[in-house]
């Protein structure tokens, strides 16, 4: 089973799936063995971790990069962040016939002009790309994949922008009729009010997909009444880490010994299970058995 099947699964297997953000290989491998049902490769996530503006800068094979490395070390699907796609529809065929032989299960593209900015940015600039030039890509996305399970996820920027929920549902509709996979509805309100408003307005058949990065105090249970199908806890794991590091170094700097940070670490133990150090001397054990066997090793 690819994982894009993998991950078309869980939509049958689960009242909602749950997706972890990351951005490296050992915080997707965290997310993994968390339990959570998939993994995000978020161009939040990437970006930050290179010191950089999320703003189209990083180019689709710095962001492929990273995201195979999440690939090599899950075994849950993986889920790209692919902000605009870079570039218009050849170059969206062009990043869909390289995630999917990369082992990506689905790529999530958004309707804003390139280069964009993130969309949770005070002031940011949102503006939306034509209805028509999206729908172009969303059809040059469908034409390219040969797995039929790879999913195309059109995010809708039309409540991020301001343009309303009018203009989010005529998208939606457009977008679907293209040959989308799933809508992920964006909002930056502080409650999921227009989020829910959409979604009881909507009458497609595809399923919805969330980020309450801003409105984070919504129930799971609420998003499950409301036939939302995926929650994407997108950068909090990066958050988290970034806080974590910051105040660690910080002390560190002014201690006498590292035995007197405060700051809770994992243990060597906890990244040595991460890593597979035993099983890997586990594996070099028994080559080393057979090379005795056959002569090589006294």
């Amino acid at each position: 089973m690819s994982s894009a099947e993998l991950l078309r699964k869980s939509f049958e297997n689960n009242e909602i799936v749950k997706v972890g953000g990351a951005f490296d290989a050992m915080s997707a491998k965290l997310v993994e063995n968390a339990g959570f049902d998939a993994v995000w490769a978020g161009s939040f996530a990437i970006s930050a971790t290179h010191a950089l503006p999320d703003a189209s800068i990083l180019t689709m094979t710095e962001f492929l990069d990273a995201t195979s490395r999440m690939v090599e070390a899950c075994n849950i699907p993986i889920i790209a962040d692919c902000d605009t796609g870079y570039g218009g529809p050849s170059n969206v065929s062009h990043l869909v016939k390289k995630y999917e032989n990369a082992g990506v299960a689905a790529i999530c593209i958004e309707d804003k002009i390139f280069p964009k900015e993130n969309s949770l940015l005070e002031d940011g600039k949102n503006d939306l790309l034509p209805e028509k030039e999206f729908v172009a890509k969303i059809l040059a996305a469908k034409e390219a994949k040969q797995d039929d399970a790879f999913m195309i996820i059109a995010r809708i920027e039309a409540l991020i922008s301001g343009a309303g929920i009018n203009e989010a549902l005529k998208r939606a509709t457009a977008y679907e009729k293209a040959g989308a996979d799933a809508i992920l509805i964006h909002s930056k309100q502080r409650t999921p009010k227009e989020v829910f408003e959409f979604v009881n307005k909507w009458d497609g058949n595809i399923p919805i997909v969330v980020v309450p990065t801003t409105y984070d105090s919504v129930k799971i249970s609420d998003l499950i009444n409301h036939k939302i199908r995926m929650i994407i806890f997108a950068n909090q794991t990066l958050r988290t880490s970034h806080l974590a590091m910051s105040k660690l170094l910080k002390e560190m700097l002014s201690s006498e010994s590292i035995s007197d940070v405060s700051q809770e670490m994992s243990d060597m133990e906890d990244i040595f299970k991460l890593q597979e150090m035993y099983e890997h001397k586990s594996r070099e054990g028994k080559i080393e058995e057979e090379l005795k066997k056959m002569g090589y090793i006294n």
